[in-house]
């Protein structure tokens, strides 16, 4: 039968082995092998077939008897085995090719299966084919293939040059081959050797569906859940498509089993596909103190990101945005990206790490949804597989990624990629398929969503340039700018960064407008975070040592002086200095003079004589 005579109710992968079974003796079709598959009926519409039967009705139709089937733990057995007339008639035919009743299923055995093999392939004997499952089984490491397993695959590669075609039925002017077809979850699963350069084999991708085959499986299956008389019927079957994006057929059978096992209507098909992806029944973007926590949060962030207004609402404005669920609204397809995408731009120092641990205990309520990597680690190229994981074959394969372990862990996590522009480009790639598909597939093929997670990127892109005279580097910008010289500076190189230096302005497309830039901080901001962290080191040496130490007003207004001096670093810089200027002529003197619990000292004064920094305790 051709392809034309078979028509588009079926697969194209389906036709294309009806197609061409007069010039190919053995079939290689890996990747969604384990799905169901649409096949489309004029009379009775779309129906959802397992692979093996979809196949069956292609031989069947062309006069095919039976279908041998093999695998490493059933063995050897019939197909289709039902006890009608047709599952007898295959029997006895099978019996008859093979010389044994193979009704019931025989013990594995790669020994005995060449035996079978070349039977099946003789077309004067009848009309099968032979199916082999779970062939990436079959071999422990094709590239280490013990005696056994070398000998079977070249019995294979030689009986597929030495197979001949046979008579067809009417409809099949071409003499068609017994084939055998292998499945296999990759194509490389099978030596290379086997299959390259050799026109017997067709090696056959089987495709994850696309939107047209979600939505039809939509409409097959969404009924079950009622609601079907509904005006807004169509438009969720379509949306459960759209969400549905990245799954199986079979996947999305398995999210209507579980939206009827929890009750859910046909409008709530989204938190089911959520669930059925992520595995997780409670999602904090839909926690009803939600609202309140982000509209309390200008006052609270700004507490703990200080001197950023600009930054601070514009973070507040996209956290709205996610919680609303309108992130990428604009798009005419429901998105499956991340919740929330930032980029921090700026200086050093200036509060970007402080305002991304501010926005995981704002959504999630807890600062250990926070994820870091700082880039400066993956510079190298083969660096990436530490997120994504090794690929087969390699060490630490097994592990996993450490990105994509901590996601599938806890799907809801805002994750901080800190001074990107670090990263090796070829790394950028994977950042790329998360802004754009909201999901990676990691080194052992498994899939990880990031659809609810809040992606930050930090970068100080713009901050200084490299002379191309002399190789220094020189400041781009200063404290002394204005917030406008240096958001447009920042901006500049940002730009000047993906487009000419990485060749990449799809991903700075990605981050479109969500690109937020820090100023550097104001003398009034410094002398705030300068009393915050004072504050912080005299409540620790009393959480430590029990010693209560008070400063002098004379001496916070010259450590202020010190501390605020040079602005450049920030709050990070301010940090700093109060190690130098506070913190360790303090730990000297505590250490020294062994103060009892309970002691009260002031520091009266404090000076410097060069390097050295002197406490005066009364």
């Amino acid at each position: 039968m051709t392809d034309q005579h078979m028509g588009p109710e079926l697969p194209a992968f389906v036709r294309e082995i009806d197609s061409t079974l007069a010039v190919h003796s053995q079939y290689v079709l890996h990747d969604n092998i384990r799905d169901v598959f649409l096949r489309r009926s004029p009379d009775r519409g779309p129906q959802l077939v397992p692979l093996r039967q979809l196949l069956w009705q292609v031989f069947e139709r062309s006069g095919y008897e039976f279908l041998l089937v093999y695998d490493q733990v059933d063995g050897l057995s019939v197909y289709p085995s039902t006890d009608d007339d047709r599952g007898r008639r295959a029997t006895e035919a099978a019996r008859r090719m093979l010389g044994e009743d193979v009704a019931k299923s025989q013990a594995p055995s790669l020994d005995r299966l060449p035996r079978y093999l070349s039977a099946v392939t003789q077309p004067h004997k009848g009309r099968a084919a032979c199916l082999i499952d779970y062939g990436s089984r079959l071999a422990l490491d094709v590239s280490r293939l013990d005696a056994s397993e070398r000998d079977f695959f070249l019995f294979c590669l030689k009986l597929s040059r030495t197979a001949t075609p046979g008579p067809g039925p009417g409809h099949r002017p071409s003499p068609l081959y017994n084939p055998i077809l292998w499945l296999v979850d990759r194509e490389l699963d099978l030596p290379v050797w086997l299959t390259a350069d050799n026109e017997r084999f067709r090696v056959i991708g089987l495709p994850r569906p696309d939107l047209g085959d979600r939505e039809d499986t939509a409409r097959l299956l969404g009924p079950s859940l009622g609601g079907t008389g509904h005006p807004e019927a169509a438009e969720r079957y379509h949306v459960f498509a759209e969400r549905s994006e990245g799954l199986t057929l079979r996947d999305m059978s398995g999210v209507i089993r579980l939206a009827r096992d929890r009750g859910l209507q046909l409008s709530d098909l989204p938190d089911a596909v959520r669930v059925y992806k992520l595995g997780v029944l409670d999602n904090p973007w839909r926690r009803s103190f939600l609202h309140k926590r982000i509209a309390d949060g200008e006052k609270s962030v700004s507490e703990k990101v200080i001197g950023q207004e600009h930054p601070v609402r514009k973070t507040l404005d996209i956290l709205k945005r996610a919680a609303l669920g309108l992130s990428g609204a604009q798009a005419r397809v429901s998105s499956n990206r991340p919740r929330g995408v930032l980029f921090f731009a700026g200086p050093t120092g200036v509060g970007k790490t402080e305002l991304a641990k501010a926005v995981a205990s704002l959504v999630f309520g807890d600062e250990s949804a926070y994820l870091r990597f700082d880039m400066s680690e993956f510079s190298a190229e083969h660096s990436g597989d530490r997120l994504i994981g090794a690929p087969p074959g390699y060490v630490g394969y097994e592990v996993g990624g450490e990105l994509t372990n901590a996601v599938r862990q806890q799907p809801f996590r805002v994750i901080l990629f800190d001074e990107i522009e670090k990263a090796h480009a070829r790394i950028l790639d994977k950042f790329l398929q998360i802004l754009e598909d909201g999901r990676l597939s990691d080194g052992r093929g498994a899939t990880t969503y990031f659809s609810e997670c809040v992606l930050i990127f930090t970068s100080n892109l713009g901050v200084s340039t490299v002379d191309p005279a002399t190789g220094r580097r020189e400041p781009n910008i200063s404290p002394e700018d204005s917030y406008e010289v240096v958001e447009t500076q920042v901006r500049a190189a940002i730009a000047d960064h993906f487009t000419t230096a990485l060749s990449r302005p799809e991903l700075l497309n990605r981050f479109g407008d969500n690109i937020v830039v820090f100023g550097f901080i104001s003398p009034e901001a410094a002398a705030e975070i300068f009393g915050q962290q004072l504050d912080n080191i005299l409540r620790r040496v009393l959480e430590e040592q029990d010693v209560t130490v008070e400063v002098s007003d004379r001496v916070r207004d010259r450590l202020r002086a010190w501390c605020t001096a040079d602005l450049t670093n920030g709050g990070r810089g301010i940090g700093t200095a109060l190690e130098s200027f506070l913190i360790n002529p303090l730990a000297r003197e505590l250490f020294d003079r062994n103060f009892a619990p309970g002691t009260r000292v002031t520091i009266a004064d404090v000076s410097r004589h060069g390097p050295d920094v002197e406490l005066e305790l009364v």
